[in-house]
Order: C-alpha cells, then structure tokens, then sequence
C-alpha cells in the first residue's frame, strides 16, 4: 500500500493551474520536523518535500496558511514517467492547530 501521513508546514506555493481537463491542481513544498526513536537512539528529522493537491484537495491546500501545521494524508508516486524524483500527491489535509 502507498500511503503517506505527515505532519508538516508549507514554506512554498505555487500558483494553481489547470490540467487540459480543467482538473485544478495546486504545487508547494512541505517542511517537517520531529524527533523519532529508531534503534532505541533519538533522532531529529528535518526534511521538505515537494507536495501537489488536484481536484478538491487542490482549494483546501490553496486555503492552508503558510507555516500553520497540518496533517497532510497522500501517496508518493514520480514526478514524471521517467523520473527518479518523488512527489507527495495530497488527498487529504487537516489541521492540528500549531504554529
């Protein structure tokens, strides 16, 4: 299964634009920080992540303030057929109210 939750602020955003199909779609980049146990060692994670919303989810990350903490629910999948690169494809987004 290719499902991803991340909590995560957005730090870029790009206009919205429209497949040929009219579908909206809406690009940013993702900051996440945190402090994980692996190994039984604790760890401080600090990445971005190139992220893209379509459809409705496209209006709802549009909406999101810039650096306001959400948790965003998605798969990964390549930018492109013959890319290396992933991107982060949100379904869905909520807030968890920090800043």
């Amino acid at each position: 299964m290719n499902r991803l939750q991340l909590t995560a602020t957005i730090v870029e955003r790009e206009p919205v634009r429209y497949t040929p199909a009219g579908v909206p779609i809406a690009s940013c980049t993702l900051q996440h920080h945190a402090e994980v146990v692996e190994a039984g060692i604790a760890r401080q994670i600090e990445l971005t992540m190139p992220a893209v919303a379509a459809g409705e989810a496209s209006g709802k990350l549009e909406s999101c303030e810039m650096g306001v903490e959400a948790l965003f629910t998605g798969f990964l999948a390549k930018k492109s057929r013959n890319a290396r690169t992933l991107v982060f494809h949100i379904t869905e987004l909520q807030y968890t109210g920090k800043d």
